[in-house]
């Protein structure tokens, strides 16, 4: 079993790379123009489109799920070595590896304290200050805090 596992990722990264280049897409103009030019012969008919209609539908079809294959192993990967900087790193927050497996909401949430310390940065003199997310938690309570002062 494993080496058909092998034998279809060999093939499907074989593919991927090739239909990805400027030889195919140029194949592929060449089909089209060639379609286009027979047109006449066949009176531009029902089965002169259905040829076109049928190959570029059977390819696309085929292409999809091969793009989403490669999309994913590379994405994985990405995830892989991002997980291993992170892991690496004695500053960064653990919590941040796989993060992927959060949910939306969580998502936002961590944007806008990344947002937070975008701001907080961008604000300092010395381009070495860090700043941690339970920083930019304790300033955003902070300013909550103020807020609801000044309002009473």
């Amino acid at each position: 079993m494993k080496s058909k596992a092998s034998l279809f990722e060999r093939l499907s990264g074989f593919v991927t790379r090739r239909v990805g280049s400027t030889s195919a897409f140029m194949v592929a103009l060449v089909i089209v123009i060639a379609w286009l030019l027979t047109g006449p012969f066949f009176d531009y008919s029902d089965t002169w489109q259905l040829v076109i209609n049928t190959g570029t539908t059977i390819i696309t079809f085929l292409m999809v799920f091969l793009i989403q294959r490669s999309q994913n192993k590379e994405s994985l990967a990405i995830q892989i070595k991002l997980n291993e900087l992170i892991a690496s790193s004695q500053r960064a927050s653990n919590r941040l590896i796989d993060i992927e497996d959060l949910t939306e909401e969580e998502l936002v949430t961590l944007e806008k304290y990344f947002s937070e310390l975008v701001r907080m940065s961008k604000t300092e003199k010395d381009i070495h200050t860090s700043h941690s997310i339970e920083e930019a938690k304790t300033l955003a309570e902070l300013k909550r805090k103020i807020t609801s002062e000044s309002k009473n």
